[in-house]
């Protein structure tokens, strides 16, 4: 799977730590805790929203470091994409289908990045709850209140452990995400 993926970047490879940050990335965003245990809806839908939302904290952090991860930044979001695409096509999607659908994605990832950056600045979890109910939690409305505020918790710890992560670490394509309780 990743050989098609970066197939796309037409003979030119990706940064070794952007694909290391997307596999890291991924890997987080599979966690069973997060379905099993928090009723994010364990479907394509529910899965493209938590890596949206992990890629999210991850460009977020790389923002604060500035210019010297910008490129970084780009090629995580492509990498990102171009696995979208690749899933679509290997789960059937039509090919004159896939762009138009890559692009609904790209819109919705615009979107909640904005939103998940507004919540995470605001005061409280009511904001990020909200945020969460609307995007991840789509497809089970309402969803559970102590899942909900769960992973609020998590999302907020996250953000912080990126944070306190060295830029040396979050460069070398070095995550460290919490655990997600159950």
């Amino acid at each position: 799977m990743l050989a098609r993926i970066l197939s796309i970047f037409a003979g030119k490879q990706p940064d070794a730590r952007a694909v290391a940050l997307y596999r890291n990335i991924v890997a987080q965003s599979r966690h069973g805790g997060f379905y099993r245990d928090h009723g994010v809806p364990d479907s394509l839908d529910g899965r493209f929203d938590m890596i949206v939302l992990h890629s999210f904290l991850v460009m977020r952090r790389l923002r604060r470091i500035g210019p010297p991860a910008e490129q970084l930044s780009q090629q995580l979001f492509d990498l990102m994409f171009a696995d979208m695409d690749s899933n679509l096509r290997e789960i059937g999607v039509g090919d004159l289908s896939v762009g138009k659908k890559v692009k609904a994605m790209a819109q919705a990832f615009y979107g909640r990045v904005e939103s998940y950056e507004a919540s995470l600045q605001a005061q409280g979890d009511g904001p990020l709850c909200e945020a969460l109910a609307r995007n991840l939690y789509a497809g089970k409305l309402p969803p559970d209140a102590p899942a909900l505020a769960a992973v609020a918790a998590y999302i907020r710890q996250a953000d912080n452990n990126l944070t306190a992560q060295p830029d040396t670490e979050i460069l070398a394509g070095n995550l460290a995400f919490p655990v997600i309780s159950g």
